[in-house]
Formats: C-alpha cells, structure tokens, sequence
C-alpha cells in the first residue's frame, strides 16, 4: 500500500489508498464500533472530532479513555491547548500527514468523528484563498462581543446574509467561526466566499473512500443523547470545567463557548443550577445532532447503517477493503 498520490486529478480511484469514514450525529456509538473495526481490520483511527483535538477537555468531549485508546492506534487526539488556534485548514495538513504515515505501514485510515467540515477537508481540501488575517478577525471577534452584550448576538451572521446570502443558509447564525471566516473571506478577497467555493469544486480527492454514516434513528439517538449528558454531569464535567478555568483557559475561548462547557459556565458563575444545566445540554446537543443529520445527508455516496448493524456493516469494509 502507497502513500497519498501526488497528483490526485491524474490517479485511478482503485489505486488511491484507503480511507474508512465512520461519521454520523453525536452519540450514535461511532467510538466503539471504531475500535472494534480497526482491530478487525488492523487499522489507525484519526480522530474527526473537532474539539477532542484539545488536551484537557475530556469529559465533555466524549473522547475516547485512555482505556479505549489503548485498544487502538489513535490519532489527532490531545494535540493542541485550549487556547491554541486550531481549525480546518490545521486539520487537513495534520490528519493527511497522519493518513500519509498510515498508509505506509500499510495499513487502512479509519476517519471517525462527527465534524463534517473536517472529514470534508481532509477527503477533498479546502478553499485556496487568502490566508487568516488576525487583526481582521480580532475587529469582528471584538464586534460580535459588543453586539452580543447589547442583546444582538446574529448582528454578524445578519451582515453575512447581506453581502452572501449563499454562504449564510450554509451557516448556522450560533456558528460564530464559519461566520467570521466568510465575512473574512468577503473583506480580504473582495469575493463571497460561495463563489470561491464553486470555483474550488472541493476536488482535492486523494483517497478511495468508503463514507459510512451509523445512525440509530431518531427516537434511540435521543435516548442515547439523555444518557450521555447525565453521564458527563455525573462524571465530573464541573471539575472539569472548574479545572480549565484554574489552569487560565476562560469562556472567551471558542472551545469553551461548546455544548457542556458554556453551560457548566454558567452554573460556576451562579446564574444557573446543575440540573438546569444538564437539562439544557440535552436540549442543545439534540439540535447539533439534528444538524449533523443535515450536513451528512448532503454526501453522495454516503451509506447509512444502525450501529448495531454488525454484519451490514462488516460486509461493506470487507468488500471495500478487498
């Protein structure tokens, strides 16, 4: 097994080298499932978990223990502090040159997680464009802190829908990073940012890819939900997140600002209860999921499987795999 072409566009999809996606919607059982695959199939996970790449933030994240990791070779796990930028464009370059390594041991990527935007990146690349501009994104950083404290939070996501209306459907008016990268994008470039990505076509594709989405369905994901954040309460997400603030991380950091830490936030300033909190949470995390339903129902070749579908989805990566 080769490592990652070097000129995908020229390349036979049978002689790119594997790539196993296991995505699907928060607290479908994709952790699992994963390991267990990739000790059948004797591959490398790499994580596609947008915030389990932060060291620290454990019991919130869902990330896998260190009992679990150790039943697998893992990847892009604790790699940057909570304050240290971290985004798509990181990821691809890091989860690629992860995938590289991978491959040339010879074994299957096993890509799991639940951030489309990143699967995306790693699997078709990204916009080339104008690079991030700090001072840029520190004066719209800074707006949107006076707008949200004069009670207009959407006042950005407002603007975007002006000036790109394409990008803005895209993008959830609460997602203040996508937001600020397209308005970024508007000011730097002097084009939308759903023009550039048209013209992109995303077709950086350098892997042969099996793209599996496990979803329990509707009823038993929310069920799974409930349990999941009464375990994160009960397993000590408020030390967690009373430890992040001692060691100087504070809710300004957009990790901080996640499903779990925003609301355990608000319970160590006092403006809310524990249980209020954990009840939110669900909530919350029911309507993240609902949104990455949508995000993956958009892939194409996507095959969607209950998670305790064994033999369905066996039969898929054997068949896959060759």
């Amino acid at each position: 097994m080769s490592a990652a072409p070097t000129d995908p566009a020229t390349e036979s999809e049978a002689t790119r080298p594997p790539v196993l996606v296991v995505a699907g919607p928060t607290a479908a059982g994709k952790t699992e499932l994963a390991i267990g695959l990739a000790r059948r199939f004797d591959a490398e996970i790499v994580n596609a978990d947008s915030m389990q790449v932060y060291r620290h933030l454990d019991v919130g994240t869902a990330k896998p223990t260190v009992e679990q990791r150790a039943r697998a070779v893992h990847h892009l796990i604790d790699v940057v502090d909570p304050d240290q930028p971290y985004n798509a464009g990181f990821y691809a370059r890091d989860a690629r040159a992860a995938a590289t390594a991978i491959h040339e041991r010879g074994r299957p990527v096993l890509l799991t997680g639940g951030t489309g935007l990143y699967i995306r990146a790693f699997l078709e690349g990204l916009i080339d464009s104008a690079p991030a501009n700090p001072e840029l994104r520190a004066r719209l950083e800074a707006e949107h802190r006076e707008a949200r404290a004069a009670g207009d939070p959407g006042r950005l996501h407002r603007r975007l829908a002006e000036d790109d209306p394409e990008a803005a459907a895209r993008i959830h008016p609460n997602d203040l990073t996508r937001t600020i990268r397209a308005l970024e994008l508007l000011e730097a470039t002097g084009q939308a940012a759903s023009a550039l990505r048209r013209r992109h076509g995303f077709g950086d594709r350098r892997y042969r890819v099996l793209y599996l989405v496990v979803d329990p369905g509707r009823e038993e994901l929310a069920a799974r939900i409930a349990q999941r954040c009464q375990a994160m309460v009960e397993g000590g997400l408020l030390q967690e997140v009373r430890d992040l603030r001692e060691r100087g991380y504070g809710p300004e950091l957009p990790c901080m600002q996640a499903i779990g830490y925003r609301h355990i936030e608000a319970v160590i300033q006092g403006s809310d209860t524990l249980r209020n909190a954990g009840e939110a949470m669900r909530r919350d995390t029911l309507r993240f999921a609902r949104r990455q339903r949508t995000w993956f129902r958009a892939i194409p070749d996507a095959v969607w499987m209950h998670p305790n579908d064994e033999v369905g989805i066996l039969k898929s990566i054997s068949e896959f795999l060759g």
